[in-house]
C-alpha cells in the first residue's frame, strides 16, 4: 500500500514539473513590453522605408510614369518647399512619380540643360515620361494637368500664365516629354554655362523636328495665381555674365552638343525624405572643355579705374 501510494506520488509531481516547464515556455514565447515596443519600432520603420520607396512600386501598371528632374544647386530652402508641394499637388491627379534632383558638384558654372541631359539619362529606362522642372516654381491651379504628352512636348507654364516671361515661344519653367521625343532631338545644348537661352535654343530643336508644344486648356487664372514664383532676386543673383565669345556663340542653333555628348559623372547618390516625400539626389560633376566652351568659367570683372594709389610713407 505503503509503494502504491509512493508511486503514484512521484507521478504527480512529475506531471506537476512537465507541467510548470511547458508553461515556462509559454510564458517565454509571448512578448514582454519591451518586446512590444520593439516590435512597434520595427513597423514603424517598415512602414517608413514601405513609404519612401513607394514612388518606386507602380501598382497600376496601366497608368504612365512620370520621372520629374530638377537642375539644382544651392536651393536647398526651395527644395523645401517644393517636395511636399508637388506630392501633394500630383497626388490629386493619381500621377505616378518620383522627383530625381540633380545637383551640380562641380567647380563650374552652372549648366541646367547639361544637368536635364544627364537626369533624362538616369531614369529613361524605368519611366514613361519625364519633366524638366524649374526648384522655384510651384503649379497653383489644379487644371493644370501633369498628364502623358502622346502628341508632343507639353508645356505647363505657358506664357500666358508664367509669372514672369510672356514671349511666344518660351518652353521654360515646367515642361513635359516622351523619352523618345528627347531622344529624337538629342536632348539640349551643353554650351549654356551660366543663366539663360538654353530653352530658346531647345525650342529651335523642337520647331525643326517637326514636333508642336501643346499647353494647358481651360485655364481661368492669371500671371499672378497659377504658379507661385519662389525665387529670391537679391539673395540668389542669376549668373549673367558673358565672357569669350559665349554671346556669339549661344545665339546660334547648336549642331553639335547633346545629349549624345554630356559628359559627366556621378559624383554620389543619395535618397531621403522631405516632409516624407521621397527624393532621390544625384550629385553630379560635369566635364568642360575649354577649348570649345572656355566659358564655364568666367574671371569676375574687376575696374581698377577708380582705384586709389596708396601713399608712400614719409621717412
Amino acid at each position: 500500500m505503503v509503494h502504491h501510494m509512493r508511486s503514484v506520488l512521484l507521478r504527480y509531481i512529475g506531471i506537476c514539473v512537465i507541467a510548470t516547464c511547458f508553461i515556462l515556455l509559454l510564458i517565454s514565447g509571448l512578448p514582454s513590453a519591451l518586446d512590444t515596443c520593439k516590435c512597434e519600432e520595427q513597423l514603424d520603420r517598415d512602414l517608413q522605408h514601405e513609404r519612401f520607396h513607394k514612388s518606386f512600386r507602380f501598382e497600376n501598371t496601366d497608368q504612365k510614369r512620370l520621372a520629374i528632374v530638377v537642375p539644382f544647386r544651392d536651393r536647398f530652402d526651395e527644395l523645401l518647399q517644393f517636395a511636399p508641394h508637388i506630392a501633394a499637388f500630383l497626388s490629386k491627379q493619381s500621377v505616378p512619380f518620383h522627383i530625381f534632383v540633380v545637383n551640380q558638384n562641380d567647380r563650374f558654372r552652372f549648366n541646367r540643360a547639361s544637368l536635364i541631359n544627364v537626369g533624362f539619362l538616369q531614369v529613361r529606362n524605368k519611366y514613361d515620361y519625364f519633366a524638366m522642372h524649374d526648384v522655384d516654381l510651384l503649379p497653383l491651379n489644379d487644371n493644370l494637368r501633369y498628364e502623358f504628352p502622346a502628341d508632343g512636348p507639353l508645356h505647363i507654364s505657358g506664357p500666358e500664365f508664367h509669372p514672369k516671361y510672356h514671349y511666344a515661344a518660351f518652353i521654360g519653367g515646367i515642361l513635359l516629354l516622351r523619352m523618345e521625343h528627347f531622344e529624337q532631338l538629342n536632348g539640349m545644348s551643353n554650351r549654356y554655362w551660366g543663366w539663360g537661352l538654353e530653352d530658346d535654343e531647345f525650342y529651335v530643336r523642337i520647331r525643326e523636328a517637326g514636333l508642336e508644344v501643346t499647353r494647358p486648356k481651360n485655364i481661368t487664372t492669371g500671371t499672378n495665381n497659377t504658379f507661385l514664383h519662389v525665387h529670391d532676386r537679391v539673395h540668389r543673383r542669376r549668373d549673367t555674365t558673358k565672357c569669350f565669345n559665349q554671346r556669339e556663340v549661344t545665339r546660334k542653333r547648336d549642331r553639335e552638343t547633346g545629349l549624345s555628348t554630356v559628359q559627366y559623372s556621378i559624383h554620389s547618390r543619395r535618397e531621403l525624405t522631405i516632409d516624407g516625400v521621397p527624393v532621390t539626389v544625384l550629385n553630379v560633376d560635369l566635364f568642360c572643355d575649354k577649348q570649345k566652351t572656355p566659358w564655364c568659367e568666367c574671371e569676375p570683372k574687376t575696374d581698377n579705374t577708380n582705384a586709389k594709389v596708396p601713399k608712400k610713407k614719409s621717412s
